[in-house]
């Protein structure tokens, strides 16, 4: 064992994980240049190696809950790349209008196939709602149902859908609750399969960014557009979903948070899964809405994420032929370690799921929370 295996084994010694070993949390290490990499690179080079084949987990959800939960990265120094992003984050706005098209055309425009291989029905690509589901399509519905309650959306109201994925909420809105939808997003293939879904229904779909929305509103929500948004556009967010309600309306954002505040993301995600994206934290959250919302309820159902990814993985796998004859193998591996890591990043609560309800000037008499 060289010096540079032997640090890792150190590291992951304070896991019970074991290089090699035959236990399903464990590494199997198949390039002996693995150790050097990850060590110069930290969780880029894991990821990147991982995609390469240089190093396989039986159960790597297993091995990121037990990595993750005790903070292991933070043992291994981030390279030069990893600096300078943090000081271009402190600089520059990394989430301009143009920089935003970055992550559609990248992430979100693979091809409508290949996310319906993966979600439910309604093409839902956000935590759903596991209190009482038995299914992943049974709790997809519940945490859209969810949204419309905690809003108390009634028919006839128009809700500003910021960011709006495939469609999925502004159908169900205007179907179950019989409200009248605008709905935005900047990513040409959401757009596509949106327009196909709710067609015959009271629903807008403007392919335009969030910041340039105009109108009034009754009810505004942003389901999973936060995480996109940059720290320095939160307020911006805030300041649309603010300038667009009517007054007694509210607004609901639905957004994974982060425990603390960060200045970058993770460099593996940011390079191959979600660019120049930031989890916002309650200190900044709070930061953006103060003086614009009273905060009338703050959920966290976090750990519903774990459930959602895994199931999410789940659905790929009778898919998996026709993935690699479409995308090849280092995709293939590179969406494993995303869902899998993911996921056991949510078990262990490093990363949370918030739905925040926020109202202009406060809600006479008080704001009845919904579960």
């Amino acid at each position: 064992m060289d010096r540079f295996q032997a640090s890792i084994q150190d590291i992951l010694d304070l896991v019970d994980v074991r290089l090699d070993g035959d236990r399903p949390w464990d590494m199997r290490v198949h390039q002996p240049d693995f150790f050097k990499r990850v060590l110069a690179q930290g969780t880029l080079g894991l990821g990147e190696a991982y995609m390469d084949g240089w190093w396989d987990c039986e159960s790597l959800d297993v091995l990121a809950d037990r990595v993750l939960g005790a903070g292991l990265e933070a043992r291994v120094q981030p390279d030069l790349t990893l600096v300078l992003t943090e000081i271009e984050a402190k600089l520059w706005n990394l989430q301009t209008r143009r920089r935003a098209k970055v992550v559609a055309r990248q992430h979100y425009d693979l091809g409508n196939e290949f996310f319906a291989w993966m979600l439910d029905s309604r093409m839902q690509y956000t935590c759903a709602y596991w209190k009482e589901a038995t299914s992943l399509e049974e709790a997809q519905e519940a945490k859209l149902r969810l949204i419309c309650e905690k809003i108390a959306l009634a028919p006839g109201e128009h809700v500003l859908d910021l960011g709006c994925g495939w469609g999925g909420f502004a159908r169900f809105a205007a179907e179950r609750y019989g409200a009248r939808v605008t709905a935005v997003n900047i990513s040409k293939e959401q757009m596509a399969f949106a327009r196909e879904h709710c067609g015959g229904l009271p629903v807008e779909l403007l392919a335009t960014d969030y910041r340039d929305v105009a109108g009034t509103f009754d009810k505004v929500v942003a389901i999973g557009l936060c995480e996109h948004v940059g720290p320095k556009n939160y307020r911006k967010l805030m300041e649309t979903a603010h300038r667009g309600l009517r007054d007694g309306g509210l607004f609901l954002l639905h957004t994974i948070g982060s425990n603390r505040t960060e200045l970058v993301t993770d460099p593996w995600i940011d390079r191959y899964i979600f660019p120049h994206s930031m989890l916002p934290s309650i200190a900044r959250l709070g930061k953006a809405v103060e003086g614009l919302f009273v905060v009338e309820d703050w959920h966290n159902f976090g750990a519903d994420y774990d459930r959602t990814l895994m199931a999410w993985h789940a659905n790929l796998r009778p898919h998996r032929g026709a993935i690699f004859d479409r995308f090849g193998e280092r995709f293939l591996r590179m969406w494993d370690f995303y869902l899998l890591v993911c996921a056991g990043s949510f078990r262990c609560r490093r990363n949370q799921l918030w739905q925040v309800v926020l109202s202009k000037g406060g809600v006479r008499g008080g704001y009845t929370s919904v579960r």
